[in-house]
């Protein structure tokens, strides 16, 4: 069972970033994913080169400026256990400088592409907030960059949470072929982090099978607070929150298809278990929190 696509907390730190992960580094073509950690009046710049990025508090807020005159203040959260965060999209050939007050940490998350779009704010209270699964399967999908819910021209990006004792990215599914109307194709990382309780850190557990495509990822990880696991195919799931510790991963995907969507095909001996769901409630401790009701800016 490979580990190459298990990147455990600090292996693929390079430069001012905690996590760095772009396309040369993963062997693949389109998904990056940066963590930058600032101290208190820190800031750090970067040009976007072929790339367009989001830039995502999970710790702290920030300022984000580009070189063509467009400035985001972005409130930020206490961390990803918190609440939905404000972000900035900023656009492919462009300059950007991140500058934090208070200090925190920010994920970037890339995805080469063709268009170059303007840079926006996307306010906390226009995230939708979903409720997946149910029963043990329940989970909690922040969706501030899910096709369909902000326009991008090929990142896609959402946050999960799944509460304690819970399976997550269940059944495991696929996507690493092109099946028009069916399957896309698309290169996945999992960032991971865990709430600490009772004054431990907690630990979760990914796993990815080889589906006979692409170059046969075979994962199974414990995850704890600053890991990756790279998905470049295969059946991932599931992503499982040890009892009393709440797991949160951010998935950051994206693939050289003319079509900016998430189609996604469940392995044939777990898919049934999307049948049970209807006969089952939600778990209680969902949602953790929900968006605001209104611009926090």
């Amino acid at each position: 069972m490979s580990t190459e696509f298990h990147l455990k907390a600090g292996a693929a730190a390079r430069d001012a970033y905690a996590l760095d992960i772009d396309p040369a580094r993963a062997g693949w073509g389109h998904s990056a994913l940066r963590v930058l950690d600032l101290p208190a009046g820190g800031h750090h710049s970067f040009a976007t080169g072929d790339s367009e990025w989001i830039v995502l508090p999970l710790a702290g807020g920030c300022t984000v400026r580009t070189d063509s005159g467009e400035t985001f203040e972005l409130t930020g959260r206490e961390s990803v256990f918190s609440g939905v965060t404000d972000f900035a999209y900023v656009p492919r050939d462009a300059r950007v400088r991140i500058d934090s007050g208070a200090g925190g940490r920010f994920a970037l998350t890339g995805a080469r592409c063709a268009r170059r779009l303007p840079a926006r704010y996307g306010p906390a209270h226009e995230v939708p907030v979903e409720l997946r699964g149910a029963g043990h399967c329940s989970r909690q999908v922040n969706n501030f960059a899910a096709a369909g819910a902000f326009d991008c021209d090929k990142l896609i990006a959402v946050e999960v949470l799944t509460p304690g004792g819970n399976w997550s990215s269940y059944p495991p599914h696929k996507h690493d072929e092109c099946r028009p109307g069916e399957e896309s194709e698309l290169e996945e990382i999992y960032y991971f982090e865990i709430a600490a309780a009772h004054g431990t850190d907690g630990v979760g557990y990914q796993r990815v099978s080889p589906s006979g495509h692409g170059r046969g990822t075979d994962v199974l990880a414990e995850v704890r607070t600053g890991d990756a696991v790279l998905i470049p195919d295969g059946w991932h799931g599931p992503s499982i929150a040890a009892p009393g510790h709440t797991l949160y991963y951010l998935n950051v995907m994206a693939g050289p298809g003319a079509d900016r969507e998430w189609l996604i095909c469940d392995h044939p001996d777990h898919g049934w278990i999307r049948g049970t769901w209807p006969d089952q409630p939600v778990d209680p401790r969902l949602p953790l929190y929900e968006a605001p009701a209104g611009d926090a800016r």
